[in-house]
Parts: structure tokens; sequence; C-alpha cells
């Protein structure tokens, strides 16, 4: 496995384009990406209990086929809490989309990511879609992965390389994400495409999985959107044999190429991180369990006085014992080690005679690793995050304004 640079149209048969239609007001705000052949779709959706009506429509798309042609996005307007219209305006983005391209609105999925509770200006999009459409291009997979960017510094985009059963295919992916970003699937929106061939329902398993180990461990502020989603098309043009179990020739090497391109995009937004300064890894060993050691290890990552500590460079080990002992797992606070770095901060029984230089010089760099051991059993996780500063709290203070 190789990582390369480009993204979502790395894969063979893949366009797309991204444009200025004027939801924003000077920066790309549509993407629009499309495979040449109908590809294999799989898909997971935020687990918040208010939907946007991209996640509701797509729901419902991905329900009536597993197969889709094209996607469309919009930044800069969430069409979330809006309602009846914003259903009427998910499906008219939809309907847009195949007339630009001349498929079958069952082949389109819609995503929006912005502002929450404001109507989309409809007839821009739809002008915007026909432009789109014109300039669809093997080379427009940036230009879509900036589209699709909000409060975003940079475009998160990557490609990795692979061999199925002596069959070369590549996965491309690009992701957008800063703020209200926490584990729950999904936490950000983020869009991948490959060439391999692979059964809907065996895509679906591989990607939940992949997510699980990925884009759910990360967190920057503990909030999950109303508009996550994560979404794989797979069209098949690389010629391998289809892959449909985990037994086939060729699974694993398609399973591990998935998760690293999706933990790489994961660390991408945690850099990212609105107001960040810097990015933390958070490793849990000695769980009694794996699930146990997941739940610690969030604990801690979403924990503000973990990551505001982290922030004032302070050795603080005692918010992130506290922050496990929250995390609802039985474990003996008195077998606990924590290290940052190589820097034991706590030892077993409380013993706490580490040097605070030693631990400062730690926390001065820009990636901290913070590992935690229980001491209890086989069970372990490691998690993603970031520190928490005061320019977060500018940045989402003045969001709307």
């Amino acid at each position: 496995m190789q990582e390369r640079t480009g993204g979502i149209t790395s894969p063979r048969g893949f366009r797309a384009s991204g444009l200025h239609c004027g939801i924003k007001k000077t920066k790309k705000d549509l993407a629009l990406v499309v495979s040449d052949v109908p590809a294999a779709c799989g898909a997971t959706f935020t687990q918040n209990r208010v939907p946007a009506a991209p996640v509701v429509v797509d729901r419902e798309q991905l329900a009536r086929s597993p197969f889709i042609r094209a996607l469309v996005v919009n930044s800069g307007n969430a069409n979330a809490c809006t309602g009846d219209r914003g259903m009427e305006d998910a499906r008219a983005m939809i309907s847009a989309t195949a007339r630009a391209l001349r498929v079958h609105e069952s082949e389109v999925l819609v995503s929006s990511t912005g502002v929450i509770g404001q109507f989309l200006p409809m007839q821009k999009i739809a002008q915007g879609i026909a432009s789109a459409g014109d300039c669809l291009s093997k080379e427009g997979g940036e230009a879509a992965a900036e589209a699709i960017m909000t409060t975003d510094t940079f475009v998160k985009q990557l490609a990795v390389e692979t061999t199925l059963n002596g069959v070369p295919v590549t996965l491309g992916g690009m992701a957008k994400g800063s703020g209200m970003i926490a584990p729950n699937m999904a936490t950000m929106l983020a869009f991948m495409a490959t060439d391999a061939a692979i059964a809907p329902e065996l895509l679906q398993k591989t990607l939940k999985r992949a997510v699980d180990r990925s884009f759910n461990r990360i967190t920057v502020d503990g909030d999950t959107s109303t508009n996550d989603m994560a979404v794989i098309f797979a069209n098949g043009l690389a010629g391998n044999l289809m892959l449909t179990g985990e037994a086939d020739p060729g699974f694993t090497e398609f399973a591990e190429a998935l998760e690293h391109l999706l933990v790489r995009l994961s660390k991408m937004i945690v850099v990212d991180g609105e107001g960040a300064t810097k990015f933390v890894e958070i490793t849990v060993v000695g769980a009694a369990s794996d699930a146990d050691a997941v739940k610690a290890a969030k604990a801690v990552a979403n924990s503000n006085l973990v990551k505001t500590a982290i922030n004032g460079e302070d050795a603080n080990w005692g918010r992130i014992l506290a922050a496990v002992g929250n995390a609802g797992i039985d474990f003996k606070p008195t077998e606990t080690e924590i290290y940052f770095g190589d820097v034991p901060v706590l030892r077993r029984n409380y013993r706490i005679d580490f040097s605070e230089e030693e631990a400062r010089r730690v926390l001065q760099k820009k990636e901290v690793a913070i590992r935690v051991q229980l001491n209890g059993g086989p069970g372990s996780a490691t998690f993603w995050t970031c520190d928490l500063s005061k320019e977060y709290v500018e940045i989402n203070a003045n969001y709307r304004t």
C-alpha cells in the first residue's frame, strides 16, 4: 500500500468539480462528484436526533438502491432544521443533478454543511449544479474538496494504492471538518471513492468497521453535527474479481487500505481543529476489554479540562485520571499509570515523583502523546484530539456573523 497525491478523483472513472454558486460571499461552495458507471455505495450517518434534510433523503435513496452515480454537496448552509421546505430543497438538488448529468434521480446523493436553520438559495444552487456538470474533470477533485470546506483552513484529501490479488486498485477521498467534531458516526463530512469491485453489502460492512476505527476515534469539541456522513463509492473499473466476502483474496488488503485512508483523513481533521495548537494522541492500554478502553480514551479526549491543560502546557495528570473515572468502566485507580510521551507523571499507588520540566517539554511540542496504563486487562484503544484554545471560543462565538 502506498500513499499518493490526489483525492476522490484518483481512482479510475471518477470526475469532479467545485465552484462558487453564491451561498458564500466569494469562496467555492458547491461540489459535484460523478462516477462514469454506477458504483456500489456504502454510507454511515450522524446519530444526532436532529438529522438534516440531506441525511434523511440519502437514507431514503440508499434504501431504494445501493448503486449511485453522483454526489452533490453545498457548503455554507446546512439545510438543517428547515422542515418540509428543507426536504423539498434536498430532493430538488437531487433532481437538478440528475438532469444535468442525464442520470436517474435514484442514482444521486446530496449533502450540505454550514449554518443551521436557514433555507437554501435554490435558484443559485440550481444554476451552480448545471455549471458544475459542465466543468467535471479528472483534475477536479481538489476543487471539490475546497468547495465542501466551512471553517476548515486547508483542503483535506488523499489517495492510496494497493493490490488486490495481483490487480492494482486506488482509493481516494476528501473530508471536511474543523468544529462540531465528536465520535458518534459520523463526525464530519467524508467522501471516498475506489475503482475496486466489491459487493454493496460487504462495502457497507467494511466502511462501518473502518469508520469505527477512524472517524469515530476523533474529537475536537464533543459536539456531533446534524449533517455528519461518510460515504464511499466503488465502481469496479480496476477489474479485480468482485469481492463478496471477507475470505476472498484481496479483501484484507482492501480493508487495510480503506482504514489507512480514513485514519489519515481523520487526523487531518484533528490537526485543523478550530483554534487548535496541538495534535494529541491518547492511548489507553490495560483495560478489561477494548470496549472499556474506547470509553476511557473517549472520556479523556472529550474532557475540556484535559484539553485546556494541554493548551496551557500544564502536566495536570489529575484531570486525565478524573476523566477515566467518569468513563463508566471498572478499573483500579491505584493500579493506573499515566505517561506524557515517555515521561511517567503518575505511577501505581499515586506515585508522582516526576520532573515538571521534562513533562512540560513534552507538552510544548505540536504533537503530544498521552498513554494511560490501567494494568487491568488486554483491552486497548487510541483516540485523536486537539487542545482547546481561546481562539476556539472566538471562532464559534462569531460563526454566523
